[in-house]
């Protein structure tokens, strides 16, 4: 029998669909799961969002769509990323995706050729390393240092990874799985490197409205970094649409066209009738958006209280995304555990609260000393999240 190609053994996959796996054995067996492993939102999509969908279906909206996306997404998505970010963008600098995560190897079929490299947040969303090495290219991962405020991004590291052959470095402000933010001179400072060495800039933005305070920020805005800053949008957190898959890369004309090319090749296009359903979104009133950014907050808080009850948990509150990034070393070496894997299993079977390892966002990186862990609390009630995270003070501290 013929083997696979040597690309297709390159591709990883998103590992917190894994620990999904094993939380739903584990609720099989008749027992009690509380579910931080995932980002997915358990709260309902806006009703006016879903009228709207039902409305094209029956308008009969059902057949091709244009590759790029129909006109009046492109528009809306156009003004409404561009007047958040201070940016003149037109519909040309958009390409409607199905949902956020194709925008990732589309800019990159785009600005990668084999053996170049790109820089990659780590720990950070396993598809960018999955994707860099499945398209022949060179991922250069970077971490992010402890602070008293949250995590900063390892700067002495990134710039000893640069050569000639570096073409692009992922920015995921607003960050999945540490919830950090940068600080506006970190900002800048990644705009510098992206300017003084030439580099394409993807700034995933997915979770640029998932703010408790104050306003979003976009590297794009930045003088000199719109023409080569392609932005991840996507509608599945802000409009609690996970399942509709639906999204956009907005950037420069000619990239952007780039990627549309990869949509006919790929998807052909997007679902017509959920663009028109992201119509609606975007130019719909902002309450439904607001009410689940509150009850996100309203999560947040209860799930950053019960960690910081327990004896040996160290972990901040971000204004941003739906994840705490605690630090459990002290616990994991008390206990004795040797494999991240036997603490978080140990933890589902014992308490049943199932959350991601640090190992889940990519390799760990040389000299990596502290344990960390990922848990969502976006998929989670707060009075699961109070229930759960009891449970598990008993476990931890016994």
């Amino acid at each position: 029998m013929r083997k696979f190609s040597a690309r297709f053994n390159r591709l990883g996959t998103e590992t917190a669909f894994a620990v999904g796996a094993d939380a739903a054995a584990w609720e099989a067996k008749g027992h009690t799961v509380y579910p931080f492993h995932l980002g997915d939102i358990n709260l309902p999509t806006p009703q006016h969002i879903v009228d709207g969908a039902m409305a094209a279906i029956k308008a009969g909206k059902t057949g091709y769509a244009p590759g790029p996306g129909i006109m009046p997404l492109r528009d809306a998505l156009a003004e409404d990323v561009g007047k958040a970010r201070g940016i003149e963008y037109t519909a040309e600098n958009v390409s409607v995706q199905p949902g956020g995560k194709p925008v990732i190897s589309k800019f990159l079929g785009v600005i990668l050729s084999e053996g170049e490299s790109v820089l990659y947040p780590n720990p950070g969303y396993p598809i960018y390393e999955s994707q860099i090495e499945f398209l022949g290219g060179k991922a250069l991962p970077y971490g992010y240092i402890p602070t008293v405020d949250g995590f900063a991004m390892n700067r002495e590291e990134i710039e000893k990874q640069l050569t000639d052959k570096t073409v692009a470095i992922i920015y995921n402000n607003y960050q999945n799985p540490i919830g950090a933010e940068s600080t506006d001179e970190e900002m800048q400072w990644v705009a510098d490197l992206a300017l003084k060495h030439d580099l394409w800039v993807l700034s995933d933005e997915a979770y640029f409205d998932i703010r408790y305070s104050g306003k979003g920020k976009s590297i794009a805005s930045l003088p000199g970094m719109a023409e080569r800053t392609v932005v991840l949008y996507t509608f599945s957190k802000k409009f609690a649409m996970t399942g509709w898959r639906l999204g956009g890369a907005i950037g420069p004309k000619e990239l952007i066209a780039g990627i549309s090319k990869f949509n006919t090749n790929y998807e052909s296009c997007s679902n017509h009738f959920i663009q028109h359903a992201g119509v609606v979104a975007l130019n719909g009133p902002d309450n439904p958006q607001q009410a689940i950014v509150r009850e996100l907050e309203r999560r947040r808080d209860a799930l950053t209280a019960a960690l910081q009850e327990i004896d040996g948990v160290r972990v901040t509150k971000p204004n941003t995304t739906f994840y705490l990034f605690p630090d459990i070393t002290e616990i994991y070496h008390r206990k004795g555990y040797t494999r991240s894997a036997d603490f978080r299993t140990d933890a589902l079977e014992k308490t049943g609260v199932s959350f991601c390892s640090r190992e889940h966002f990519g390799r760990p990186l040389p000299g990596e000393e502290k344990v960390f862990v990922r848990f969502a609390y976006s998929g989670i009630e707060v009075d699961q999240i109070e229930e759960g995270l009891a449970r598990l003070k008993d476990f931890w501290e016994a």
